[in-house]
């Protein structure tokens, strides 16, 4: 099979398609022909050899976590899915044509695979920080850089339990922001004070790691009421860094139940083919995304 590994960190440029053989899923997995993959920040976080506990690993790896394809193998003890379902769900090095998959839901109707993979580790995410962040129905919650995959679920999660939502995203996606039920404003100078325009910060969520901690702190009065994903010196002002996840399981549950509700839908702003993964990643690192990126195999 194919698939994407890099045996050194560094850029994009480390990143190799390759032949390997096919991993096996062993006791509570699965395996999966791989349809699609997330493109996910912490990707190029782990290839650049950032410390992030969450993510442990020895080189040369593989790359990706989430991915949506069909079930081709069972591991001991599963017995809720069998060959020929279509799942979604989090794993390891899912760039690739076959992956293993420790944490699955059946796709809900409707849903494309390039849509399912969208979905794992952004909406366990989503729902991990609105949780940890304290934010009740009825207060509002700030998302700083809310148009990419974990802003779009947070937006539409919180809006669901009854939380206001402002978001700040560049000149380009304001409609959308609004499109998904947030109070939509731009970063840039002068962002502090629009936002106050906008109405008061119970608490705030910096999803983009573009230096704004000690705003956000400013904002809602206390550094514990801000959470961030992104930047990793944000302990430094007090305020929690987010990165290990809760259950997945879990998480997938409550996706399937939200989407075929009909209350999350994130939409594929691009995808790319496994000999394109490090264009995935430089597009990944520049930011500005619309929805989610993910990987057609």
């Amino acid at each position: 099979m194919k698939k994407i590994r890099f045996a050194e960190f560094g850029g994009p440029d480390v990143l190799q398609l390759i032949d390997a053989e096919k991993p096996h899923a062993g006791p509570g997995q699965v395996r999966i022909a791989v349809r699609a993959a997330g493109v996910n920040p912490v990707d190029w976080r782990v290839r650049e050899g950032q410390i992030l506990k969450a993510h442990p690993i020895e080189l040369p790896a593989g790359v990706g976590l989430d991915a949506a394809g069909v079930v081709d193998e069972v591991g001991e003890g599963v017995e809720e899915v069998e060959v020929g379902d279509h799942v979604f769900g989090e794993g390891s090095s899912t760039y690739a044509e076959f992956a293993v998959l420790s944490a699955w839901a059946r796709m809900p109707e409707g849903l494309t695979f390039e849509e399912a993979a969208g979905y794992p580790s952004v909406v366990e995410t989503a729902l991990r920080i609105i949780r940890e962040v304290g934010v009740r129905p009825g207060q509002t919650l700030l998302v700083s850089g809310a148009s990419g995959g974990v802003g779009s679920a947070v937006l539409q999660i919180a809006r669901d339990c009854g939380i206001t939502v402002i978001g700040t995203a560049g000149a380009a996606n304001q409609d959308y922001l609004r499109s998904l039920g947030a109070l939509a404003t731009t970063y840039g100078e002068g962002w502090v004070e629009r936002v106050r325009r906008l109405g008061h910060v119970h608490a705030a969520l910096d999803l983009a790691g573009s230096g704004v901690i000690h705003e956000l702190v400013e904002l809602t009065g206390d550094p514990r009421k801000v959470i961030s994903i992104a930047d990793l010196d944000a302990p430094k002002l007090g305020v929690r860094f987010s990165g290990v996840a809760g259950s997945v399981p879990d998480a997938l549950a409550e996706a399937a139940g939200l989407i075929s509700r009909g209350k999350l839908h994130i939409p594929v702003e691009k995808t790319y083919t496994l000999d394109e993964a490090a264009a995935a990643h430089i597009d990944s690192q520049a930011g500005h995304t619309r929805g989610r990126r993910v990987m057609v195999v």
